[in-house]
């Protein structure tokens, strides 16, 4: 019988010590939220108001000063082509990819050292980023500053200025510009830029001639040329009072979607 009871004994002490001691509970990591900037929060949306997640697979050509160009987006893959003349007259088609960059001249491919590469590369790749504006902005290379508020003939604009990371932000990655982006449509209708290539230069770029093809927004520019120098944040005032001169236009035309 005393057996019995120590045993009972036993057991009730061994309850009482598993109760009064818990099992601890694992923790569970939360996940750390990033606080989203107020520029990114702006060029969302502004890539919302152009075509948002229409330009991840988006297939379209289009011709910009009497050459062929298109763009094929895959998600994270994209493929550009050009077809057209050189100053020459030579046919000229440009494959571009992420990976490397193909071109042929008269229907002969050429075999390009790497400064030839980087120049076929980023001319194409030039068209296509204006073409498709706001669409790159939202690449991780893309350094985005919210510059507050402005008015431009009395209609409101979000001000974001960028810049490029240089891993990633192509040969240009010291470039810097300016948007200025309809508080209301939430549309680029205003962008600045300046450049360090070929002696450098200033830009300013005013929209018109909006269209929208199978829901991704397209738009023409005025370009205007800037004296060197000229601080980015004031182009506004001098187109306002028209002392801007204008060098050109930046037409889109004949665009279709492919696919």
């Amino acid at each position: 019988m005393k057996r019995v009871v120590n045993s009972l004994t036993f057991i009730v002490l061994v309850v009482f010590i598993a109760c009064s001691n818990p099992p601890k509970k694992e923790k569970v990591s939360e996940p750390i939220l990033q606080e989203i900037s107020k520029a990114d929060q702006i060029i969302e949306a502004s890539i919302q108001a152009h075509g948002g997640e229409l330009y991840d697979k988006a297939y379209y050509q289009f011709v910009f000063r009497g050459n062929l160009y298109s763009f094929n987006n895959d998600k994270s893959a994209f493929e550009y082509e050009f077809k057209g003349l050189n100053k020459e007259g030579d046919s000229i088609h440009t494959l571009l990819t992420q990976n490397k960059v193909q071109v042929w001249m008269n229907n002969s491919k050429l075999e390009l050292n790497e400064k030839e590469k980087l120049s076929y590369s980023d001319n194409l790749n030039s068209v296509i980023y204006f073409a498709t504006l706001p669409h790159k902005l939202g690449d991780n290379s893309v350094n985005k500053l919210y510059e507050g508020t402005t008015t431009i003939f009395d209609r409101n604009y979000e001000v974001i200025k960028v810049s490029f990371k240089q891993e990633g932000g192509g040969t240009d990655f010291d470039d810097e510009y300016y948007y200025w982006i309809n508080a209301e449509t939430m549309l680029i209708d205003y962008l600045a830029y300046n450049y360090h290539t070929n002696g450098g230069g200033v830009r300013f770029r005013a929209a018109y001639n909006p269209v929208k093809v199978e829901g991704i927004h397209f738009q023409d520019y005025v370009n205007y040329k800037v004296e060197v120098g000229t601080a980015l944040e004031k182009l506004p005032f001098l187109y306002e009072k028209g002392m801007l001169q204008e060098l050109s236009r930046i037409e889109t035309e004949n665009i279709i979607q492919i696919n």
